[in-house]
């Protein structure tokens, strides 16, 4: 049995003599019903398994072989407070976002300062695909094949000094495109940072996209960062500004609320949010919850960092 989703008008498959015969007609209607529509079916099917962005196998030392996050939660459920705080405003309201043309600039201590054009900062370094997991304090979390390149590399090329012992990123400033800087929900610009041993590490990823396809706005076009063993709001988007600093910096949700989210934000299920418990996730997609893991799961590459620091005090 086909079932037609809506009424269709008579005169949009048949003219008026044989609408007149009522009996003629639906026999004649299903017949072309069925002729239209199942086509049209087919068509759609192919087409958004075409349209569909592929599973991409895990092939680095780095990668997890857990199930890939489905490509439309991964762009319609994001946490993007310049585009509403709402989960689904980012997608709905980043459409028009312009990320071409797009500069970064490189200040601080560091031997090549500039206004990089993206292209320009982009070009020397080769793209592949990470699949890593990504969670956020609210409890929730992803699996997503990233494109893009370890921040580590572009660091080298730009010679930081020896006095730069952290790096600090800001988000773009535009309250004409990014509606959500309108209200004074956060300090804007958004601004994060690493400790250059963070910042180092091979598993943080500067990303230009994800499921083999250039960052949708809503995800944090042109790039973002991605550093897997911390909570989401590490990961920061649209990023305008990579500053070289001799101390730690002020970063956007630390300022907001100090006692419930630290600098330092890696996944802990032994340290729990003043408001909620860090023990268990849910995978997007998912019904059940899951236990979280300690660094993300990532506590085997990364543990070395924190040795001899107390987890609780540096949150």
């Amino acid at each position: 049995m086909i079932r037609i989703q809506r009424q269709i008008p008579w005169y949009e498959i048949t003219d008026e003599r044989f609408y007149e015969n009522r009996r003629q007609f639906i026999r004649e209607a299903i017949a072309f019903s069925a002729m239209l529509v199942l086509p049209r079916c087919l068509n759609a099917s192919q087409n958004k398994k075409e349209d569909k962005p592929q599973s991409i196998k895990p092939k680095g030392k780095f990668d997890t072989d857990e199930a890939q996050t489905a490509y439309e939660d991964v762009t319609t459920y994001n946490n993007f407070y310049e585009f509403g705080t709402d989960k689904d405003s980012p997608s709905k309201l980043a459409k028009d976002f312009r990320t071409k043309p797009w500069q970064v600039s490189i200040e601080g201590e560091v031997k090549k300062p500039k206004v990089y054009d993206l292209d320009e900062l982009m070009k020397p370094f080769t793209q592949e695909d990470r699949i890593y997991r990504l969670r956020c304090v609210e409890g929730w979390s992803m699996v997503i094949p990233w494109l893009g390149f370890p921040l580590g590399e572009l660091i080298k090329r730009l010679e930081p000094k020896s006095k730069a012992k952290y790096v600090e990123f800001t988000t773009l400033l535009d309250p004409t495109q990014m509606q959500g800087q309108k209200r004074d929900v956060l300090s804007w610009p958004y601004v994060e940072g690493l400790r250059m041993d963070e910042a180092m590490h091979p598993l943080t990823l500067l990303a230009t996209g994800l499921y083999g396809k250039s960052l949708p706005n809503q995800n944090g076009a042109p790039f973002r960062l991605v550093v897997p063993w911390k909570y989401g709001f590490k990961s920061i988007k649209s990023i305008v500004k990579i500053r070289f600093i001799e101390n730690q910096p002020m970063t956007t949700w630390a300022e907001a609320a100090p006692n419930e989210y630290g600098f330092y934000s890696n996944v802990n299920p032994e340290v729990d949010h003043p408001r909620w418990t860090q023990k268990k996730e849910r995978r997007l997609g998912e019904f059940l919850k899951r236990p979280t893991l300690k660094f993300n799961g990532y506590a085997e590459e990364v543990a070395q960092l924190y040795t001899g620091m107390d987890l609780r005090k540096f949150f």
